[in-house]
C-alpha cells in the first residue's frame, strides 16, 4: 500500500532564479506512477525497464529499498517530480569491477523526469544537478561521485561532462540478473566528480 504522507527530505535547497529543491527517499508503491512513466518512455532506454509493468518497478525499488550500499530518491523541484536518483557504494556494485574504487567513491544514476509541455529548459538539468552532487559530495566521507551512462547516450555523457566531471575510460560491465530486473551487459564511459572540482558546496 502506498504510504498517505511521502518520506521526509534528506536535504532541501533553495537555488537562486530557479526554485527549492528537495531530495527525499523514493516511496516504492506511492512513488511507482510517477516513475513507471518515466521508465517507460523510449528516452528512458538506457535506463533498462521500458518494458516493466507499474508492479515490477514497485517490486524492483521496493528491492533496493532492502539494501544497504543502494538507495533510491526522487528530487522534487517547487513541489513537483523532476528527476530520479539511485546512488550506491560501487564496491557492492558490478561498476567496482572495473575501475579502482577509492574511499570515498560513491556511485550516481540520474533520470530526469521529461520535459513539460514548454519544451527544452535551458539551466534547469545543471541546476537540478547541481543540487543533487553538491548533496553527495556534502559528507566528510565523500570525495567522489563516478557514473557509469552507457556510452551511446551521447546526451547524458556531455550533460555529466558539461557538470565539471572528468571523463574516465570506456568499460564493458558485466550483466547483472537482480531480483525483478536483468542488467545486460553494457559498454560504459565511466565520469568523475572530485570534491575539490566545486562539486560540494
Amino acid at each position: 500500500m502506498p504510504d498517505a504522507v511521502p518520506p521526509a527530505p534528506v536535504h532541501e535547497e533553495t537555488v537562486d532564479g530557479f526554485g527549492t529543491v528537495r531530495i527525499r527517499p523514493l516511496d516504492p508503491y506511492g512513488d511507482a506512477g510517477t516513475v513507471h512513466r518515466w521508465v517507460r518512455e523510449e528516452r528512458a532506454s538506457f535506463w533498462g525497464m521500458n518494458g516493466l509493468t507499474r508492479e515490477q518497478v514497485s517490486d524492483a525499488y521496493a528491492h533496493l529499498d532492502t539494501l544497504d550500499t543502494h538507495h533510491a530518491f526522487l528530487v522534487v523541484k517547487d513541489g513537483e517530480p523532476a528527476a530520479l536518483v539511485q546512488t550506491y557504494d560501487p564496491r557492492a556494485d558490478r561498476v567496482g569491477e572495473c575501475y579502482r574504487v577509492r574511499p570515498g567513491d560513491i556511485g550516481l544514476h540520474l533520470l530526469l523526469a521529461p520535459a513539460g509541455p514548454a519544451g527544452p529548459r535551458p539551466g534547469w538539468t545543471a541546476a537540478l544537478l547541481g543540487v543533487v552532487t553538491a548533496h553527495l559530495l556534502a559528507g566528510p566521507d565523500r570525495r567522489r561521485i563516478v557514473v557509469d551512462p552507457d556510452v551511446r547516450n551521447d546526451k547524458a555523457v556531455a550533460r555529466f561532462l558539461r557538470q565539471g566531471f572528468t571523463a574516465g575510460p570506456v568499460v564493458v560491465l558485466p550483466e547483472v540478473d537482480l531480483p525483478v530486473v536483468y542488467l545486460p551487459a553494457k559498454t560504459a564511459r565511466l565520469a568523475f566528480l572530485h570534491r575539490e572540482s566545486g562539486g560540494g558546496r
